[in-house]
């Protein structure tokens, strides 16, 4: 058994996908359309996607009651979230912080859309 993907609807493909790719540093993998949808997929270095569903008559609502957040490893949280906040407008909803008892230091931002990304930099 894998964990293979996760999907999310988006408002603005062109606005995630530079947020996910030059923002934080994932890598395109594939895409395809189905009937209206587009769907855009981006990869880490373990091969888990996310997949980025897009319908322009498609409205998207983000409640954080259901998914709490999506987590991304990344090099430098801190970095990262200067980035992100500086250049993709991403809200920082809670600064870096070392969690010693685990070794990582995290932080959260939300995406162009309003989910709740982790940036997890393991020690």
């Amino acid at each position: 058994m894998d964990v293979l993907r996760t999907a999310i609807w988006v408002s603005d493909l062109e606005t995630t996908k530079t947020f996910y790719c030059d923002g934080i540093g994932l890598e395109f993998s594939r895409e395809f359309t189905t009937d209206d949808v587009r769907n855009y997929f981006v990869a880490g270095e373990g091969g888990t996607e996310i997949q980025f569903k897009y319908d322009p008559n498609h409205d998207v609502t983000v409640e954080r009651d259901g998914v709490d957040h999506l987590a991304v490893g990344v090099d430098s949280v801190e970095e990262t979230v200067d980035h992100l906040a500086s250049e993709r407008g991403a809200e920082v909803l809670k600064p870096p912080t070392l969690l010693e008892k685990i070794g990582s230091t995290i932080a959260f931002v939300t995406d162009p859309d309003g989910y709740a990304i982790e940036l997890i930099q393991r020690s």
